[in-house]
């Protein structure tokens, strides 16, 4: 038996795998589901058959959607979280090379690397914004371009003039809105302008659903029909397709908690506004060289590199957990003797 060799040049995937009674370094709501919505989302299990195949094309999750965005569900395409449909849009379109705007999601280049496709990259901005003019001058033999909006792990919205810069190239844009709930903006209505934008959104933030795995993308009926060609079937599961049916059905809950992280989101930049970027997400990117002091502390959060070297990504926590991050935060500004 011989691995690949080149296999073994990816990197696995890491997260801080300790115990630790605060996690903030995951981007997941702080919330889970109260009992209540469970108990509806069992009942939907008991009456469903465990020993058959879910709907190969998880219709009953896209009529879901669809119904709750007014669109077909020949416009919606459901995955085993977002991952699984970047995957499948990196070899969906023709093209020699996809194109991201690093500091981004890291895993369009891995899906891209994983299919032995060249990425091209052309950075944001100083303020972290997209350049929409540069990238279109990329997009001639691109097969795809990837835009996170808000963008991760900076957390703020791309001009929406710079995208539809982008978009009017023709070339296919996916436009990773995973965090929308968050900056109450979103683009998904350009879909009916531009059959050239998907856009791909989650359950796993704004919606507490991380733990259930279910991502979908809102596109032109044409993408739709020819990823299902090659998608995996069967790859969304009963359970996940009854938590979306149920959870759609109790927005207003995803609002209201929507509305108390935001304003954490601002209490958190506001006791460090001099370290901390403007953010239209569910976490802060702070310029503080703090991650081993807050593992100290028994607080996780994402270390960045690259460009972002000595920068953290904290993720928005409950109320109490919030508190601890300032006070731990407030800490090392002392020790650092900027406090």
């Amino acid at each position: 038996m011989r691995i690949r060799e080149f296999v073994k040049s990816f990197e696995p995937y890491r997260v801080v795998e300790e115990n630790y009674p605060i996690r903030l370094d995951k981007n997941e709501s702080p919330y889970d589901l109260p009992g209540w919505i469970k108990e509806e989302i069992f009942e939907e299990l008991r009456e469903l058959s465990f020993n058959r195949y879910p709907q190969v094309t998880s219709m009953p999750a896209r009529e879901a959607i669809a119904s709750f965005y007014g669109l077909s569900p020949e416009n919606v395409a459901v995955g085993n979280g977002g991952d699984e449909l970047i995957s499948y849009l990196v070899r969906l379109f023709e093209g020699d090379y996809i194109v991201t705007t690093p500091p981004t999601f890291g895993m369009y280049s891995f899906y891209a690397k994983l299919e032995k496709v060249p990425v091209v990259e052309v950075p944001l901005k100083e303020d972290f914004t997209i350049d929409g003019g540069a990238i279109a001058e990329k997009a001639g033999n691109a097969s795809v371009i990837f835009i996170a909006s808000p963008n991760n792990p900076t957390g703020n919205l791309q001009p929406e003039e710079e995208i539809i810069k982008v978009l009017d190239t023709g070339t296919a844009v996916v436009l990773d809105e995973a965090y929308a709930e968050f900056a109450g903006k979103s683009l998904w209505r350009l879909i009916e302008e531009y059959p050239n934008l998907i856009v791909l959104r989650t359950f796993s933030k704004a919606f507490s659903l991380a733990g259930v795995r279910a991502g979908y993308l809102l596109a032109n009926e044409e993408v739709v029909d020819a990823l299902y060609r090659v998608k995996s079937p069967f790859s969304v599961g009963i359970m996940t397709m009854a938590a979306v049916k149920v959870v759609l059905r109790h927005y207003d809950l995803v609002e209201r908690r929507v509305t108390k992280i935001v304003e954490e989101r601002e209490r958190i930049r506001k006791a460090f506004r001099e370290f901390t970027y403007p953010s239209d997400a569910n976490f802060l990117l702070m310029r503080l060289n703090a991650y081993k002091f807050l593992l100290r502390k028994g607080i996780a959060v994402r270390k960045l590199s690259g460009r972002l070297d000595g920068h953290i990504r904290v993720t928005v926590g409950r109320k109490w957990e919030n508190r601890k991050l300032i006070e731990a935060l407030g800490e090392y500004l002392e020790v650092e003797g900027c406090g």
